[in-house]
């Protein structure tokens, strides 16, 4: 078993401001089909949304594929669910084996700007800086394809 960071350390924080209004933000994470076409961290992923539960204590899971046919996928349950304001979910992967993995958790907050939606992104309880580093890697590309995808 490794030691996990400091909390601090092991917590990411993301902020991005979108040209959309609060509730069109908010529905591109809570509608199956507006998820599917922008959660992935690349163009050239696709993504499939097997469960979706969206109130406390549902499941979601979902997987995302890779250009090379690599597929991750991901499940958890919502703790939290607060149109158009705020999401609290679960995060664990499948396919990670590594019993230190264990679960994260993730928190949106959709902040009303007038004609645009400033999301804090936090997500926390990695078991490594490096786990850390790749999921900000991941959010940030996926909040460039939220970008593109509520611009339209």
């Amino acid at each position: 078993m490794t030691d996990r960071p400091p909390a601090s350390d092991a917590t990411l924080r993301l902020n991005r401001t979108f040209a959309a209004r609060r509730e069109r933000v908010f529905k591109a994470w809570t509608d199956r089909e507006a998820l599917r076409r922008w959660f992935a961290p690349s163009e050239d992923y696709t993504t499939r949304i097997f469960e979706m539960d969206l109130r406390a204590g549902g499941r979601y899971r979902l997987e995302m594929v890779s250009p090379a046919g690599e597929s991750f996928r991901l499940q958890g349950t919502y703790r939290q669910v607060t149109p158009p304001e705020k999401l609290v979910y679960t995060w664990r992967w499948e396919h990670r084996t590594d019993p230190d993995a264990g679960e994260t958790l993730v928190t949106v907050e959709f902040r009303d700007r007038g004609e645009s939606t400033e999301v804090v992104l936090t997500h926390e309880l990695f078991p490594s800086l490096e786990e850390k580093d790749k999921h900000t890697k991941g959010w940030t590309g996926c909040l460039d394809r939220l970008e593109k995808f509520t611009a339209r």
